[in-house]
């Protein structure tokens, strides 16, 4: 998928400008100099072979696989690929996101690395390659010499790494701002289970609408019940069933994800955050998010806000 390629590539183009000089030369390269067929029809005509560009380091894309067969496929199909990203000298750094990291794995550069991938490849990439140290919980891991990132976009945390390690983080904020980039997923893994687009039951979809529009301080189990016609019971045991938390905690995820979207995407103060969403004391609630985040508010805005 070339896709993200080219965005990268942007990305790069565009913190150049930033700088005023050329901070990072792009090079288009493949396993030979034959164009390379991509998704969508689209032909990429390399400019050197992996083997010769004596790139610093190289980025492998997402390639299209929806099957853990598909993608055993396309390990026995890319052997000479893989040959040779495992023979490129070991001070390259070599970075890749969704199934690319398939391709990254089987060349051995992971091997006693950390790493991660999309999610539904969990199961087969432990089984496959057990050296690695699999951390399927986050979005993008980076070392020393390797960086991995889930999903289709994953490109995007690994350039923004790149672009903060080179020119700076405001740099790279200020290049975000002007091309509207979207914010990246906190690292922070406490909330990634609390988003509505991730309920599929009608229960706990109910249940999440609910407590984003009531106060904080008016969401007892019993109040919650009533508003769903449950009874409180049946609701603790639906909710500890599908969520493995009690109401109390999940109901306290929902509410302090609202306060973590306001801190990312506005510019509201603390105290009005927590009055808005119905604390009735702030330093209660900076304490709780301090509790469930690892960080204070202020801290929390100042790391993920873009």
């Amino acid at each position: 998928m070339p896709a993200g390629l080219f965005a990268f590539a942007d990305l790069l183009t565009a913190a150049n400008r930033r700088a005023g000089e050329q901070r990072f030369e792009l090079c288009w390269v493949g396993l030979d100099s034959e164009p390379v067929d991509c998704a969508q029809g689209m032909r990429l005509q390399p400019q050197s072979s992996l083997a010769q560009a004596a790139c610093s380091a190289v980025l492998i894309p997402g390639l299209w696989a929806d099957s853990e067969a598909m993608i055993a496929q396309v390990l026995e199909a890319n052997r000479g690929l893989i040959r040779a990203l495992s023979q490129l000298p070991r001070s390259t750094r070599l970075w890749s996101y969704c199934t690319g990291v398939c391709l990254l794995a089987q060349s051995g550069r992971l091997q006693g690395e950390r790493a991660t991938a999309t999610w539904w490849l969990a199961s087969s990439l432990q089984q496959r390659f057990p050296q690695v140290d699999w951390q399927f919980e986050q979005t993008q891991v980076s070392n020393r010499l390797t960086a991995t990132a889930s999903g289709v976009s994953g490109y995007l945390p690994i350039a923004r790494a790149l672009i903060e390690e080179q020119l700076g983080a405001l740099v790279y904020r200020e290049i975000a701002t002007l091309m509207v980039l979207p914010r990246p997923e906190p690292a922070t893994p406490v909330f990634r289970s609390v988003g509505l687009m991730q309920q599929t039951d009608p229960l706990l979809r109910r249940l999440h609408l609910l407590v984003e529009r009531l106060p904080a301080q008016k969401l007892g189990v019993q109040r919650l019940a009533d508003e769903l016609a449950v009874s409180a019971r049946t609701l603790a045991r639906k909710v500890r069933a599908l969520t493995g938390l009690a109401v109390a905690d999940q109901v306290r995820l929902i509410k302090l994800n609202q306060a973590s979207e306001r801190l990312i995407l506005t510019a509201d103060s603390i105290s009005r955050i927590s009055a808005a969403l119905g604390y009735g004391d702030e330093s209660s609630f900076r304490r709780t998010f301090k509790h469930v985040t690892g960080l204070t508010p202020a801290a929390y805005r100042q790391q993920y806000k873009v």
